[in-house]
């Protein structure tokens, strides 16, 4: 088995799935989805962050989600289903410590008011964050905004982040979803990296496994910006992948054909 730590003097695997929050690379739009997030949890309102798949949103969420106390907010994670309004209210229950949640949509959304409710009075916020919302169905949109709302619509107890895929904004311009999207102040889109950034993004996680400069040439930098159209996950996969075959070649410069060959193993 082939060691990149050995091979190129490494002093870890480089492009890991688990990086630490601190050593993330920060995204050209980052601020502005960080300027959305605060707004939108410090007025408990809703903002929606979208962008194709690997292009970083679940990253940037859990690096903006890390700045929140513990003290002060209740984060509530939950990933998408194609399932019903009850079946997510199942995950926000069981989010929430709630041992084997109800099915019933009624006696769900009267223990999740009551919760959100003890929250408040703890003079905490709970921040619901759904990843891969694009799954929701469409009916979900529907009255998912009742879910935080008390006393008539004139107390929010809940900001929610939704996270996923471009047509989840497909999903919230049905007339269904009116209500709910009234409630949405900004979204906030991650596009691709172009040719420096991403020659940025490949040198910034380089150096933290120590690597020496100039590991990748610039046609190799190139190669992979091309091959990944500039999107975080494709561009881990296919460094990774060049960085094997050239070890396998016994080479300590990775060039552009062995981020060829890598390209030949990867979906």
């Amino acid at each position: 088995m082939i060691s990149l730590q050995n091979v190129y003097g490494l002093k870890r695997e480089p492009f890991p799935d688990d990086v630490k929050v601190s050593e993330l690379f920060k995204l050209p739009q980052l601020q502005a989805l960080l300027d959305r997030f605060d707004y939108a949890v410090a007025h408990r309102m809703i903002s929606v962050v979208t962008g194709d798949v690997g292009s970083g949103k679940s990253t940037s969420l859990r690096y903006a989600t890390s700045r929140l106390h513990s003290a002060e907010y209740r984060l509530l994670p939950v990933v998408a289903t194609s399932g019903s309004l009850a079946e997510l209210y199942r995950q926000v229950c069981i989010a929430l410590g709630v041992d084997n949640p109800s099915s019933s949509k009624a006696y769900l959304t009267k223990t999740l008011r009551r919760l959100l409710g003890d929250i408040t009075a703890k003079k905490q916020t709970a921040l619901l964050v759904i990843d891969e919302a694009h799954l929701l169905r469409i009916e979900v949109f529907a009255e998912l905004h009742t879910l935080g709302q008390q006393d008539f619509d004139s107390l929010a107890l809940l900001p929610i982040i939704l996270c996923g895929q471009d047509h989840l904004v497909d999903k919230l311009l049905y007339h269904t979803s009116r209500s709910f999207a009234s409630r949405v102040l900004g979204r906030t889109h991650l596009d691709a990296l172009n040719r420096s950034e991403m020659a940025a993004y490949l040198d910034h996680h380089l150096t933290l496994a120590g690597a020496k400069p100039n590991l990748l040439t610039d046609d190799a930098v190139t190669a992979i910006h091309q091959g990944s159209g500039g999107l975080l996950r494709r561009a881990n996969m296919l460094a990774r992948g060049a960085l094997v075959a050239a070890a396998q070649e016994k080479c300590t410069i990775v060039s552009a054909e062995h981020v060829r060959i890598a390209s030949t193993e990867i979906l």
